[in-house]
């Protein structure tokens, strides 16, 4: 029944994001990884109605933030504020306390604020002047930045980064696709009628049925020889940490999951190393290789380490 709903989710957005059926399949891994999702690209290529497509397929709460160099950290989480009517110091909440929240061009905004969300994307809470607010359960952070523009932007933190399950990018559309988008919106955007076709209670039974999908000892090695590889490598100064482990293997579930099976293969661990591995390597300061072409590293790294050759599809 679920798997139904997946693919009824798929097409819904396919409706709106036309020719990017990778990309689309990568942000549902982050959704049913309990994960957030980086999308780095030129501006223009579809980054924001995306995020905007998925949120409104799955019927759930959906704000969006435009990050500027002038936003306070409040303005993301809130603020206690003094009600003069009530005679009391009340907590008025802010754009975080939704389900999918899309952060617009969030190299925009100055590290301090960008740290605000640090604990919403890790522990899915908030904390103000001492108090804990929860947040809304699913909840998931979609980021964008645009990846050219340097003046009037400061880099992530590693810190920031290390809590993005994916960073993925959307690419330029083929002239074929572009000509499809063109005749769609010719008349109206899509993304006006479209209907929800899951809900946030379909979203938590399906994130529990992905923790079920088998993964053997021999692969969870495999991870872990991936991560060692990374602090090995001469070129990098840090590696993938455990952190980084846990998301290799949480979006291998998912993206299993997806692919409807109940086992997860080696190939589904080597196509998603470099989207879970590349954002978060901090690379010598010697080191040849750039941030431009850091996957060209993680593909240098993924080929070192020896794949499992035995029956691992069902241990």
């Amino acid at each position: 029944m679920y798997r139904e709903q997946l693919q009824q989710l798929r097409n819904n957005i396919s409706q709106v994001i036309i020719g990017k059926e990778e990309v689309t399949e990568l942000l549902l891994t982050a959704l049913l990884a309990r994960g957030n999702c980086l999308i780095d690209d030129v501006p223009g290529v579809g980054k924001t109605k995306l995020a905007n497509a998925l949120a409104r397929s799955l019927g759930i709460e959906f704000k969006r933030i435009q990050f500027t160099p002038d936003l306070q950290p409040a303005d993301i989480t809130g603020i206690y504020f003094y009600n003069q009517k009530q005679g009391e110091f009340q907590f008025r909440s802010g754009p975080v306390f939704t389900n999918i929240l899309l952060a617009d061009e969030i190299n925009r905004a100055v590290p301090r604020t960008q740290s605000s969300l640090l604990e919403a994307m890790e522990e899915q809470q908030v904390s103000i002047e001492g108090t804990i607010f929860s947040l809304p359960d699913p909840f998931m952070v979609i980021a964008t930045q645009n990846p050219l523009e340097l003046e009037g932007t400061f880099p992530l933190p590693e810190a920031q980064l290390d809590r993005f399950l994916l960073k993925i990018q959307m690419g330029y559309p083929t002239v074929e696709q572009e000509a499809q988008i063109l005749a769609r919106f010719k008349e109206e955007d899509p993304l006006t009628d479209l209907e929800p076709v899951l809900d946030g209670e379909t979203i938590l039974k399906l994130r529990k049925e992905v923790t079920k999908v088998h993964l053997s000892q021999d692969l969870m090695d495999y991870v872990a020889r991936l991560a060692a590889a990374t602090r090995e490598n001469p070129h990098v100064r840090l590696g993938l940490s455990p952190r980084g482990s846990l998301a290799l293997m949480r979006c291998a579930l998912a993206y299993a999951y997806l692919q409807g099976r109940d086992y997860v293969l080696p190939d589904d661990l080597k196509y998603l190393f470099p989207y879970v591995a590349s954002h978060r390597l901090i690379l010598q300061y010697a080191s040849v290789y750039g941030e431009e072409n850091k996957l060209e590293l993680v593909e240098e790294i993924l080929a070192q380490v020896p794949v499992p050759v035995e029956d691992v599809a069902r241990g």
